[in-house]
């Protein structure tokens, strides 16, 4: 009985260091995850404030007037605060207001230069539809260049509570006949579901790129969150079996720009 007892000590020793060990380097793994994002220039990776900074910094190169824009948005209703603390007590109250409201409207600025610094950046250029996809909120699953020729005209996809919608872009003639062949080939697989289509650009009957999102948005509501799973799983196993074509891919926002939009 006295050799068995330095055994469990030693078994119950080393079962303590590899314990140590083991947090040791998840420690170390996550230190290491922490300054890979630090680090990073991926906007994935980059925390909200790093997003807001970076959305500013791009913004502020085309929109030198962004900083007088937003400082006017948020000392206005500072201002206004306190000037009626003065004529109606107490007056804490009204600068407090004032503040958040001056917060709120600073944002709402910030935002709308954001959107109308990228679609400015990127209007005109094949693909820039799925700029204006990619600010739907959530709700709205959109997948880019399902199709396109070799002029770069191109259909996008999304999917929402307004329905199934087909987006082209280019030149309204050829979309014309490509729109018409994904609509039949998507009607075949979303059963029961009405396809429409939405031509983007300047040209009559077309939607342009700085009112794409908002026109989707608007679209009367068709689809429930169960169906939009139902037809989205349909239109994957679709894609899957489509013919591998050259895709033109467009251009693509900065994503902290993306995230600081989406469902403005």
């Amino acid at each position: 009985m006295a050799a068995a007892r330095p055994t469990r000590r030693s078994g119950a020793t080393m079962a303590s260091e590899k314990a140590k060990e083991l947090a040791a380097k998840q420690k170390a793994q996550v230190k290491a995850e922490k300054e890979r994002k630090k680090n990073s220039s991926d906007p994935r990776d980059w925390s909200q404030m790093r997003q807001i900074k970076e959305s500013y910094r791009l913004t502020k190169e085309a929109d030198p007037k962004l900083p007088l824009v937003l400082a006017a948005g948020f000392f206005g209703p500072v201002l206004l605060g306190i000037l009626l603390g003065v004529l109606v007590k107490p007056v804490w109250f009204w600068i407090l207001l004032g503040i958040m409201v001056g917060m709120t409207v600073a944002m709402l600025l910030f935002t709308r230069r954001v959107k109308n610094s990228v679609y400015k950046r990127y209007e005109g250029q094949p693909g820039s539809a799925e700029i204006a996809l990619n600010m739907l909120p959530k709700g709205w699953q959109s997948t880019p260049a399902i199709n396109a020729t070799r002029q770069m005209d191109v259909v996008h996809r999304v999917v929402g509570p307004g329905g199934l919608i087909l987006v082209g872009e280019g030149d309204p003639g050829r979309l014309k006949q490509l729109l018409a062949t994904e609509v039949k080939r998507h009607e075949q697989t979303a059963y029961g579901v009405t396809v429409q289509t939405v031509q983007m650009g300047d040209a009559a009957g077309q939607v342009p790129l700085p009112k794409l999102a908002d026109h989707i948005k608007k679209l009367p509501k068709q689809l429930d969150a169960a169906k939009i799973d139902e037809v989205t799983k349909r239109l994957r196993a679709m894609d899957a079996v489509r013919s591998r074509i050259p895709v033109p891919k467009g251009p693509l926002p900065q994503q902290g720009s993306r995230r600081a939009m989406r469902g403005r």
